[in-house]
């Protein structure tokens, strides 16, 4: 199924939904195509402008009356806000976040040779969140235990945090979700979970 990136008014991506949907959204004059010029389409416009396109990377929809172009953008028109969003908590996203380094050693591994730990163990109420998981090396990690750090003679040399959004980065998927190309302009990729398409 083709998805679509949702824009708000100030084009900072919010959301991806199905094609359906984003053109319920068009078609109801709630949003409007965003074209690869920044241009803007309301639905009259896009499907004159869809008579012109011979190929299209989301394909096109098929009706007894017209050929329309799936969207692969579209801003809404009334909304302006940008949700508040956080970096979803995966190993992927933790290992990323560490820069793949032992929080307790300090050196880099490959992810293969890292494991996630909790500073305060769960058999002492710890957390399985941002507040409270980093990475170790399997050493270190054998070493630490289910103690905390200072009881192993230990200690954090890379500090234990949340990650924060950066300038830029608007939306983040939670879903298995290909990325289109045409998206990269409006969101940056650092902790996106699924590959861009070829």
């Amino acid at each position: 199924m083709s998805h679509v990136l949702v824009l708000n008014r100030n084009l900072y991506a919010i959301t991806v939904t199905p094609w359906e949907r984003a053109l319920t959204l068009l078609y109801l004059d709630h949003a409007a195509v965003v074209d690869d010029e920044y241009r803007v389409h309301d639905f009259k416009d896009w499907v004159e402008l869809s008579k012109t396109i011979a190929e299209h990377p989301a394909g096109f929809i098929h009706t007894p009356t017209l050929r329309l172009a799936i969207p692969e953008v579209i801003a809404l028109k009334a909304f302006d806000k940008v949700p508040r969003q956080e970096v979803p908590f995966t190993r992927r996203n933790i290992y990323h976040h560490y820069g793949n380094r032992c929080c307790y050693c300090g050196r880099h591994f490959q992810s293969s040779d890292l494991n996630l730990d909790h500073v305060v163990p769960r058999s002492r109420g710890g957390a399985t969140d941002w507040s409270n998981i980093v990475t170790a090396c399997i050493p270190c990690n054998l070493r630490k235990g289910s103690r905390l750090p200072h009881e192993a003679g230990m200690k954090l040399v890379v500090p234990l945090s949340r990650p924060k959004l950066r300038a830029g980065v608007t939306l983040l998927a939670r879903a298995p979700i290909r990325m289109r190309r045409s998206w990269q302009r409006f969101i940056d990729n650092i902790y996106w979970d699924s590959q861009l398409e070829p």
